[in-house]
């Protein structure tokens, strides 16, 4: 078996913290690495203590939610906390980052931005990391490394299957889909 690329493992990770964000309208997550080792990761969420947008709400203000600190500054803060130096690191972030974003991570020193998504690129984010020499490159995901719909599909299978014992199918032949059903998602085989 081949082991997936380092750009694919760290933006892996990005993808699995971003299932920690806290706000519904973008999950996004972020992994700071340096030489080969992740140093930090952060995902768009509420101020420690504070309350969170899937509680309360987002606190939109002109088309943005403020509640939320995103993932990028997240990671950011938390070497800033722990007395991680970031200069010179790379970020692996699920989405392009904002114009915001974009300023802080020049300002801490990450010297590439990998991303897997395009979000409203920003032009003048853009222009800011040519400015400062720091190469974004997008890394394409591979949907069978992290399955991000995986709920969705078991839910939407589990639906199929009460729709079809309704139109009256045999209960052993029910049985053997559900069987399969539950050998697709949850055996190790299938990893």
């Amino acid at each position: 078996m081949e082991r997936i690329s380092w750009d694919l493992y760290f933006m892996s990770q990005s993808q699995l913290l971003s299932l920690r964000s806290t706000c519904p309208r973008l999950k996004v997550g972020a992994t700071i690495v340096r030489e080969k080792r992740i140093i930090a990761g952060g995902y768009n969420g509420s101020v420690t203590g504070s309350d969170h947008c899937l509680d309360q709400g987002c606190y939109v203000v002109d088309g943005h939610c403020i509640r939320t600190v995103h993932a990028e500054v997240n990671a950011l803060l938390q070497c800033a906390k722990f007395g991680v130096p970031t200069k010179g690191a790379e970020i692996y972030i699920t989405h392009f980052p904002c114009v915001h974003c974009a300023k802080s991570l020049i300002q801490a020193g990450i010297s590439k931005v990998h991303y897997a998504n395009d979000y409203k690129n920003q032009p003048y984010a853009e222009q800011l990391f040519a400015e400062a020499g720091i190469e974004c490159i997008e890394v394409e995901l591979d949907p069978t490394v992290f399955d991000t719909l995986f709920h969705d599909k078991l839910s939407l299978t589990t639906e199929l299957l009460q729709e079809v014992e309704e139109l009256g199918i045999s209960s052993d032949r029910l049985e053997e889909f559900v069987t399969k059903t539950k050998t697709l998602y949850f055996s190790k085989a299938s990893e």
